[in-house]
């Protein structure tokens, strides 16, 4: 039995090993893209109106909602709010910029 335990130790220490490295710091570190908009893509009621904006990350992007009553609607159908997130940030680049 105590052969087993030493074996089974020893093949995860191998298998740790054996990632490459910086792999799961690869993860924590990647940027998600930042949310464009001053209201809620949901609701489109402004942010901070109801207190702090819920936030998290979807994928690699990061996403803000008026409260987290929203995120149940944005979990039924994240690519409709998505591709607004997406339509209004390719607006934004197309507006000419105030000098």
């Amino acid at each position: 039995m105590r052969t087993l335990k030493t074996l089974t130790v020893t093949i995860l220490a191998a298998a740790c090993l054996a990632l490459p490295a910086g792999w799961a710091a690869n993860k924590q570190t990647a940027k998600p893209k930042p949310y464009p908009l001053t209201t809620c893509v949901v609701s489109g009621q402004k942010l901070g109106g109801m207190g702090a904006p819920y936030v998290f990350t979807h994928g690699n992007r990061e996403i803000k909602l008026c409260c987290k009553g929203c995120l149940k609607a944005f979990q039924k159908d994240p690519a409709k709010y998505l591709k607004k997130i997406e339509e209004a940030e390719a607006q934004a680049q197309k507006a000419p910029k105030a000098k």
